[in-house]
């Protein structure tokens, strides 16, 4: 991986290392030498650069957050992406390793700003002492080194979701694969969302869509994706026609 590039950081703590490499135009943080935990146009760090982060996005779409938890912090690729979309948005992001967020603050421009909120925590103990319909959106990046976190695919984590958003709240979930829509963890999504909708990246990853109301569809002409591509240009019009009802 770092053939091309240039290790910038290079810190540990109890959960192992973390590292911060310099390409080109991209800075990249990793906890391992294989996969890429977040990924900043060194230029426009407020921009995310991996299709599921951008795909992440997309129930920007159809909502107007007052107020975003992001469960998963890294390089804080989401949290500096809403900041900078949504002026008056108010964002709360939980990270388990203090040296992650450090890592963030100094090297991937992580706004310090009185609108974001960051709490060092378990993201389930984290969950479960937020107030109920507190948030409008939810965002789940739960990963170690190489793997997705058992934690978020436990229906308990999908009841705890549900419990803190708003009734047109939305779930977004950064899964390792596609879930199984006939399992056990679907049915108790289908039990809490109105809408279940997927996105399958290019590096095999589904983000899940969960949307607690039905919504009209957007046209790809609509206006709103034009105004969406001038304050975030991440290509939303392409975005939004690579996802699916999972239903």
């Amino acid at each position: 991986m770092f053939n091309k590039g240039e290790i910038v950081h290079h810190t540990r703590d109890a959960l192992g290392s973390i590292l911060v490499v310099d390409y080109r135009k991209h800075r990249v943080l990793t906890f391992n030498s294989v996969f890429e935990q977040s990924k900043i146009d060194r230029r426009y760090p407020y921009l995310p650069v991996h299709e599921y982060n951008r795909a992440m996005m997309l129930p920007a779409v159809f909502a107007n957050p007052g107020h975003v938890t992001i469960l998963g912090l890294g390089g804080g690729v989401m949290a500096g992406a809403f900041h900078h979309l949504y002026p008056e948005c108010r964002i709360h992001a939980v990270e388990l390793r203090q040296a992650v967020l450090d890592t963030a603050r100094e090297f991937f421009d992580l706004p310090d700003s009185e609108r974001l909120e960051v709490t060092i925590a378990d993201a389930r103990d984290a969950l479960e002492k937020l107030a109920d319909a507190s948030t409008d959106m939810v965002l789940a990046d739960l990963y170690n080194a190489d793997r997705m976190s058992p934690a978020q695919a436990q229906k308990q984590f999908v009841d705890e979701c549900a419990r803190v958003l708003t009734d047109d709240g939305w779930l977004v979930l950064n899964y390792h694969r596609t879930p199984d829509v006939e399992g056990a963890y679907f049915r108790r999504l289908r039990r809490h969302f109105a809408v279940l909708l997927g996105f399958r990246s290019k590096s095999n990853n589904t983000v899940v869509y969960a949307s607690k109301q039905h919504f009209q569809s957007v046209h790809p002409k609509d206006p709103v994706l034009t105004d969406l591509e001038n304050r975030l240009p991440i290509d939303w019009r392409r975005l939004m026609a690579k996802v699916s009802r999972m239903e």
